[in-house]
């Protein structure tokens, strides 16, 4: 049969919608302050081949499930024992078998199957993806910034069933709780995803109804290979040729001396994208690794958002790009290998790949953003009725481009998340925030200059295990085309104490009641020559406070 383009439209509308709805349910829903607050998970819509229909607004993990359904098929499908039906609900943290960013992060995936009404037979997926408030592992929260392998970071689990034909697998669930610190929180947020996921085969299933499957199917493959033809179009516009880049992160977390290379060679030809990160750094000792997945992500996300806005990814846009790896190295990494802090990694990646492409399309170009860092404190008892396991997701600013200013303390690029409110810290935890502003001088000075980062100082009303992941303390973010990078991130622990100590910007410190420490996240890098800044933006500045007359006489050039 033939499907019309309204008919495509109304359906792409009506799935995006759905998605929204998922996400608000489960928001709703959330016990940890993870989901509730920081919202690091993302619901989705596919097809019947894992296909993602809809990205997420959490980016990163919409290259994910493609990875985590074709497992799911290879083991419960045709080319499996074929037991697939009505009523599964599969979930999976394991980031080598399933694809997954990290252990912390667990995803539940349903098949639908259309009503008999509507043709029957397997139709879609729905599924769901959030970061877990402890899933076991060496630290508290399982998320370590100085694991070694794979199995520090928590139980694994490969694909399996948790709800067999709509019967909940019990067992199932009480090992995992077995193996969390934050059993209470993990037991709802689970709870809570699973019935998000259900929610949403349910909902699919009336559409089938309505229109049918196959008018379903149909507009499925339609989306996917029109976002796909959207891209090539883009694609084919560009010069052909090669381009290359290459950044560094501080260190694994383990080997604090010894930065870590990531490089990306991009290739525009024939209308297709090559990205090629095989002359990366070999795999990491420390949790900074990469498995394909992410850098796909990565990818996808820097290609977008050099070409245009208005492009919609899903997984028809697999058509037009290819990713070229080496085995055993940090973007593509083998067991057991830890993953953890794949964020930092992330988003580092995401800096080479944007100057890589402004080869290509230089109005477009960036300067490197601040990236994103996470804040986990263990409490030695925390608030009565409370959690015990602080977790914030915290990000830093933009780098500056031609036109504009970078945007300041705010997340960047793929993280897509929120801070979590100082309200809800103090009173769910034991700490008190004392400060929390931006930092002045700390964007990278340019024509237009970068985003500001912003400083947190907390004190801790009890004893506590704190985990700080983040980077960018030994390589700021980086300026271009003659900006300067932006201020470099701190972390401060026992602060105004003897024993005051500048550390590395990811680590695991142990730490007593009343002590203080600060962080800072990193600026982001200027765009163009500081000294030709308009003097109205400069005068703007400095009357905001984000410069200071030493900086604007230093960096700016300028003149009392």
């Amino acid at each position: 049969m033939s499907i019309d383009a309204i008919t495509i439209q109304v359906l792409r509308n009506k799935i995006a919608s759905l998605v929204d709805e998922m996400h608000y349910h489960f928001y709703r829903s959330g016990y940890s302050t993870i989901i509730r607050e920081s919202r690091d998970f993302s619901c989705v819509v596919l097809d019947r081949d894992g296909r993602l229909i809809v990205s997420p607004p959490m980016f990163f993990h919409a290259p994910v499930y493609r990875h985590l359904i074709g497992r799911v098929l290879e083991i419960y499908g045709p080319k499996g024992d074929n037991t697939l039906r009505g009523g599964d609900v599969f979930v999976s943290n394991h980031p080598y078998e399933g694809g997954m960013p990290h252990v912390s992060d667990m995803a539940f995936v349903a098949p639908v199957f259309a009503p008999k009404e509507a043709g029957g037979g397997l139709i879609a997926f729905t599924g769901s993806i959030a970061h877990k408030a402890d899933i076991g592992g060496t630290v508290p929260g399982s998320t370590s910034a100085t694991a070694t392998e794979i199995f520090h970071e928590g139980l694994l689990l490969p694909p399996v069933r948790i709800c067999d034909g709509g019967t909940f697998n019990t067992d199932l669930e009480r090992l995992i709780l077995a193996n969390s610190r934050q059993p209470e929180l993990v037991r709802g947020d689970m709870r809570a995803q699973i019935a998000v996921t259900a929610g949403g085969v349910g909902r699919v299933q009336e559409f089938a109804t309505r229109f049918g499957s196959e008018t379903l199917t149909e507009a499925f493959a339609a989306i996917l290979s029109g976002s796909a033809e959207a891209l090539r179009e883009r694609v084919k516009a560009l010069p052909e040729g090669t381009a290359e880049a290459e950044g560094f992160m501080d260190s694994d977390g383990i080997d604090v001396d010894r930065p870590i290379r990531l490089h990306c060679k991009i290739e525009v030809k024939d209308g297709t994208v090559t990205f090629d990160f095989s002359k990366s750094a070999p795999q990491a000792r420390g949790p900074i690794n990469l498995r394909p997945s992410m850098c796909e992500a990565c990818g996808f996300y820097a290609l977008i958002g050099a070409l245009g806005p208005d492009l919609h990814f899903n997984d028809g846009m697999r058509d037009v790009a290819r990713f070229v790896y080496a085995p055993k190295t940090v973007t593509n990494a083998s067991p057991p290998s830890p993953v953890s802090s794949y964020q930092a990694t992330n988003l580092k990646l995401v800096d080479v790949i944007l100057e890589a492409l402004a080869h290509f399309v230089p109005k477009r170009a960036t300067a490197n953003a601040g990236s994103s860092g996470a804040l986990s404190i263990a409490w030695s008892k925390g608030r009565p009725g409370q959690s015990s396991m602080q977790y914030e997701i915290l990000g830093s600013a933009y780098g500056a481009g031609p036109g504009h200013d970078g945007a300041s303390a705010t997340a960047t690029h793929l993280s897509n998340l929120h801070i979590t409110p100082i309200e809800i810290l103090e009173s769910e935890f034991p700490c008190r925030v004392t400060r929390f502003e931006m930092v002045p001088d700390s964007g990278g000075p340019g024509a237009f200059r970068g985003g500001l980062a912003f400083r947190r100082e907390y004190v801790l009303l009890e004893d506590a295990t704190v985990i700080r992941r983040y980077d960018r303390a030994k390589f700021p973010p980086n300026g271009i085309e003659g900006g300067g990078p932006g201020r470099a991130s701190r972390f401060v622990i026992r602060l105004g104490m003897p024993n005051e100590t500048v550390t590395p910007a990811s680590g695991r410190f142990e730490m007593k009641k009343g002590e203080r420490f600060l962080l800072e996240s990193a600026g982001g890098g200027g765009y163009g020559d500081p000294e030709k800044r308009e003097a109205a933006r400069l005068a703007g500045d400095r009357r905001e406070g984000y410069v200071t007359a030493d900086a604007a006489r230093k960096d700016y050039g300028a003149r009392d």
